[in-house]
């Protein structure tokens, strides 16, 4: 409309011009013979107009070169399937590597990690025993294949789909993402191992991270669904080992030492906000409503699978069957974070409430029903908020080597009675140092320590004290005072094949104190090497494995990892 307007008034301009020429070409011609003077006076009037009219010529054209060209008719405009795709077919490819796809008024990209590994680890429990004066005679030695046992394991596989849609003049997108977990070395389907249950396929779909919100590139992003909670994506940076036997939440975020990370893990059914960077600073805060009817959350949280914190009711845990082994209702997450070229720095911090550790109690008092008694009266009691604080530095320097740290505490809010079975408070600490070496090649080292919490419940071949009010002969615990703090080293070799394939060899050994059972491969690995023997193979209350603390587990491991 623009261009056909200029138009419009270019013309109108012509023809006045025009009209005002030929009439005073007109008024010359046909007039009678007149003096000299009179007629030089009209020629030099003529002149001067015909001056302008040469002036006004010259301003038209410049004008029209400068207009843009006209808009062809909307009828003429072809109506394909691409229309609202910013001329482009639906689905058609986005020039570049990314797998990323043009759609009606948006885009959707594919993507995905494919990791398998072979491995040999040793759990280090064969020289442990129960000792005499215990009451859990049914394990006194460690039974099964206790040395080096080799294994196949997919690590941190998944698939997804993500994309944004614009909407419309509105100052923001919406964006979705889609993903699961890929299971290559193995079949898809529950978890069952001889200490745990979990009823979460985690091959199928949206098993991983997956959510929908609103984003804008000034005031950032609101998402729902589930996803990895910022206290664990704030370092992820700092753990360069991720998916492989040296994996930081071996140690970092794992109050238990077990293969369950509780604060470095994937928060379902919550709400968070995701800031944009604003000179270097950045922001994360997450919130996920517990969903548990019960006051001490020992159901399952309404619309989840399995317990908060992993596994089905009783699975880890004790009798009566419930929820009763961390399982958690409400939580919060957050961090804030600086980046200024090779400088990084973060904190972080997490909070879980009401945390049912009452298997516990019932692992340390044989009588937790009988009213008055005072197995009884703490397994009621035995539900405590949890929460985690970080802050880790990373620096990258000229030679391409890069170093980083953490310093972590974790801290478990219960009663001073119940401080001899608190294995859930602790401080710990992470280095890494990282080496480019070539454009393909690189070299990573690390090390994580636990130290020491204020108890310890007992892990069978460390159950041998009488717990305070306890009965002697029948009840028992680590108790106050016990040694759990762990080290672990781990070593890893990265040789990039090509554009996004790489190889790896790795190496990991954790190094536990004598009532420490701290693992290797938490934290995404399909094979975990653990404290647990064969004996027993439900994972459920009526699986009897024994757990034996103070192994020195080892580990190798070379695989292959393709991202797309």
């Amino acid at each position: 409309m623009e261009a056909t307007g200029s138009w419009s008034r270019s013309s109108k301009s012509w023809l006045a011009l025009g009209l005002s020429g030929a009439f005073l070409l007109a008024t010359v011609v046909s007039a009678p013979a007149q003096t000299a003077a009179n007629q030089a006076d009209q020629i030099k009037a003529l002149q001067e107009q015909i001056n302008k009219l040469q002036q006004a010529v010259s301003d038209l054209k410049a004008a029209q070169s400068a207009a843009p060209p006209a808009a062809a008719p909307a009828a003429a405009a072809p109506q394909t399937a691409s229309a609202g795709t910013a001329g482009h077919g639906f689905l058609e490819k986005k020039p570049g590597d990314a797998l990323t796809f043009f759609t009606p008024g948006g885009e959707i990209t594919a993507y995905g990690y494919l990791d398998v590994s072979l491995d040999a680890a040793t759990k280090g429990i064969s020289g442990r025993s129960v000792p005499p004066n215990s009451p859990d005679t049914t394990g006194a030695r460690p039974i099964g294949r206790l040395g080096y046992l080799f294994d196949e394991s997919t690590n941190l596989s998944n698939f997804g789909v993500r994309g944004f849609q614009r909407l419309g003049d509105k100052p923001f997108n919406f964006v979705y993402q889609l993903e699961t977990q890929i299971d290559i070395a193995s079949n898809s389907g529950t978890a069952e191992t001889n200490s745990n249950q979990s009823n979460v396929v985690k091959g199928g779909l949206t098993s991983r991270n997956s959510f929908i919100g609103l984003a804008s590139g000034t005031w950032g992003a609101i998402k729902l669904g589930k996803t990895d909670a910022p206290y664990k994506t704030a370092t992820a940076r700092l753990n360069p080992f991720s998916g492989t036997l040296g994996d930081y939440q071996v140690i970092m975020g794992n109050t238990g030492g077990d293969n369950r990370v509780e604060f470095g893990t994937r928060l379902e059914h919550s709400i968070w906000y995701e800031s944009p960077k604003i000179a270097g600073f950045s922001f994360n805060a997450l919130y996920s409503p517990g969903q548990n009817r019960a006051s001490d959350s020992d159901n399952i949280a309404a619309g989840s699978s399995d317990c908060a914190g992993g596994n089905i009711p009783g699975s880890g845990g004790g009798l009566p069957v419930a929820c009763n082994d961390g399982s958690f209702s409400d939580a919060i997450s957050a961090n804030l974070a600086y980046e200024n070229g090779p400088f990084y720095i973060t904190a972080a911090y997490e909070r879980h409430q009401k945390v049912n550790r009452a298997s516990d109690i019932s692992g340390s008092f044989a009588d937790t029903t009988t009213p008055g008694s005072v197995g009884e009266r703490l397994f009621s009691r035995d539900v405590a908020d949890e929460d985690a604080v970080k802050i880790a530095v990373q620096y990258t320097l000229p030679t391409k080597t890069t170093v980083g740290g953490i310093f972590e505490d974790l801290h478990r809010y219960v009663p001073d009675d119940l401080s001899f079975q608190n294995e859930r408070q602790r401080t710990g600490y992470w280095l890494t140092i990282s080496q480019q070496i070539t454009d393909d090649d690189s070299v990573h080292f690390g090390w994580g320590h636990a130290n020491k919490t204020p108890g310890d419940p007992g892990q069978h071949n460390t159950s041998f004290n009488t717990p305070p009010g306890g009965t002697p002969g029948t009840d028992f615990t680590a108790g106050a005072g016990s040694d759990n703090s762990a080290n672990m080293f781990t070593l890893l070799y990265r040789h990039q094949i090509a554009p996004g394939l790489t190889w790896y060899a790795d190496g990991a050994m954790t190094v536990n104190a004598p009532f420490a059972h701290y693992d290797l491969g938490a934290g995404g690995r399909a094979v975990t090497v653990d404290c647990h023997d064969a004996n027993g193979a439900s994972g459920g209350t009526t699986s009897t494995p024994h757990c034996f603390a103070g192994g020195r587990l080892i580990g190798v491991s070379t695989g292959l990892g393709y991202r797309f």
